[in-house]
C-alpha cells in the first residue's frame, strides 16, 4: 500500500469516474458529504485540507478527504461533517484506527465514521436517523400518521395557528437569496452565545465554506436553503445537503417569535414534500421529535483512531469517566476543528471550561484546560 497526498481538486476524470461509481454502489456511502463535490468545495475554505488518494500495486483502491490540524487529522470540513470514511471498493475496509497512519498522523478525529472500528479507547458507536420516502411522500406520511397520530395532528394544528396569527405560510425550498443564507447564520450564533457552546462560525472558513456549498452548481450535487415565511416574513431557515436522491438536513434555525408553531419541523415537512429525495437524513439521535419522522437507522463511529504516542484526546480519556470524557471529547474536537492557531485554541478552550465549571462540572472543565496544555506545550 502507497498513499499520495494531494489537493482536493486534483482529482483525474479516471479518479474521479472511480470515486462515483463506488460511492453509488455502496449504502455504507450514501450520504452527499461522500460525494467528490463536497471533497472539492469544502477544501477551497477548510485550512490543511487534502486528499488521500491510496494505491496498491499501482492500482487506486481508496480515497480519504482530511484536513491537517498540527500533527492531528480530522474528516475535511470538521466540525460540519457528518459522515466520513475510507471511500473504496466493496472488498475493503479501512478502520478508524487506521485513518491515523493512512494520512501520517498522530490522530485521527471522527464524529461520524461509517468504516469499521474497535470499540473501546475513546471510541464509541453512535445512531443517526433516516426517513425513507421512496414511496412517495402521501404514503409515507400517511403510514407515520398512522403509526404517530397525535403528534402529526399537532402540527398539523399549530399550522393552522401559525397561519391564523401571522398570516399565509408559503415555503422556498431552494432559494438564492444570500441574505436568507446570513440570516441563518445570525440565528445560530446567537443560540451558541446563548447555550455557551462555541460559536463555530466565528473563525470565518466554516462561513465560507458554506456559502460555496450553497452557491455550488452541480448536476447531482449541492447545498439547499429552504426557508419558511409566515405572510411575507420569513420565519424559519434549514441549510440542507442534496446528493443523488440523499438528502441531509444540515442547519437549522427560526425565528424566537415562532418558536410555539414548531416552525423548524414545519418546514421540514415541506421540505420533504418538495424535494422528492428517496432518503431525508435527520441526523444524529437526540431530540426527541426525529423518532416521529424517521423509520430507519444508521450505525457510525465516533472516537480518536490514534497511530503513536499520547494526544490532547487520549489524555482527556483518563481525566473523565465515562459520559464526562465523551462531552470533553466532543468540545475539544470541535475547537480544535475550527480554530487554527494556538492563541485561537487556548481562548476557546478557556471559555469552554468557564461554561462547564459555571454548570458545577469541574472535572470536565479541569480536563479541557489540561488537554490545551497537552496541545500546545
Amino acid at each position: 500500500m502507497s498513499v499520495e497526498i494531494i489537493g482536493t481538486e486534483a482529482l483525474t476524470p479516471a479518479e474521479r469516474a472511480l470515486w462515483l461509481g463506488w460511492t453509488r454502489g455502496s449504502r455504507a456511502f450514501e450520504s452527499p458529504f461522500f460525494h467528490p463535490d463536497f471533497t472539492a468545495v469544502a477544501g477551497r475554505s477548510a485550512p490543511e485540507a487534502r486528499l488521500a488518494v491510496l494505491h496498491r500495486s499501482g492500482t487506486v483502491v481508496g480515497f480519504l478527504p482530511h484536513q491537517r490540524r498540527g500533527g492531528a487529522a480530522q474528516p475535511l470540513g470538521a466540525p460540519l461533517n457528518d459522515y466520513h470514511a475510507v471511500i473504496t471498493g466493496p472488498d475493503l475496509d479501512f478502520s478508524i484506527e487506521e485513518a491515523a497512519e493512512l494520512v501520517g498522523a498522530r490522530s485521527y478525529t471522527a464524529t461520524g465514521w461509517t468504516g469499521s472500528a474497535t470499540e473501546g479507547e475513546g471510541r464509541t458507536r453512535a445512531r443517526t436517523l433516516l426517513a425513507d420516502v421512496s414511496q412517495g411522500w402521501d404514503a409515507y406520511y400517511a403510514g407515520r400518521r398512522t403509526d404517530f397520530g397525535k403528534f402529526f395532528k399537532d402540527k398539523e394544528r399549530a399550522r393552522r395557528s401559525f397561519e391564523r396569527d401571522l398570516g399565509p405560510i408559503r415555503v422556498e425550498t431552494s432559494t438564492t437569496d444570500l441574505s436568507h443564507f446570513d440570516r441563518l447564520i445570525e440565528l445560530k450564533q446567537a443560540q451558541y452565545q446563548r447555550t455557551r457552546r462555541h460559536d463555530i462560525f466565528a473563525c470565518g472558513w466554516t462561513i465560507d465554506m458554506l456559502r460555496g456549498l450553497l452557491t455550488h452548481r452541480g448536476e447531482d450535487f449541492g447545498a439547499r436553503l429552504a426557508v419558511l415565511y409566515a405572510g411575507d416574513r420569513p420565519m424559519a431557515y434549514e441549510l440542507g445537503l442534496k446528493g443523488g436522491d440523499h438528502y441531509h438536513f444540515w442547519l437549522p434555525a427560526y425565528e424566537a417569535d415562532a418558536a410555539r408553531y414548531s416552525p423548524g419541523m414545519l418546514l421540514s415537512m415541506e421540505t420533504m414534500k418538495a424535494e422528492a429525495a428517496r432518503l431525508y437524513d435527520f441526523g444524529f439521535e437526540g431530540e426527541s421529535y426525529k423518532k416521529y419522522f424517521c423509520d430507519l437507522t444508521r450505525e457510525v463511529w465516533e472516537g480518536v483512531g490514534q497511530a503513536a504516542g499520547p494526544t490532547a484526546l487520549s489524555a482527556i480519556s483518563g481525566l473523565a469517566p465515562g459520559g464526562l470524557a465523551q462531552s470533553v471529547r466532543r468540545r475539544w474536537a470541535i475547537i480544535d476543528a475550527c480554530e487554527t492557531t494556538t492563541l485561537g485554541r487556548v481562548r476557546a478552550l478557556s471559555a469552554a471550561a468557564s461554561a462547564m465549571a459555571g454548570r458545577g462540572r469541574s472535572q470536565p472543565a479541569a480536563s479541557l484546560l489540561l488537554a490545551a496544555s497537552a496541545l500546545c506545550l
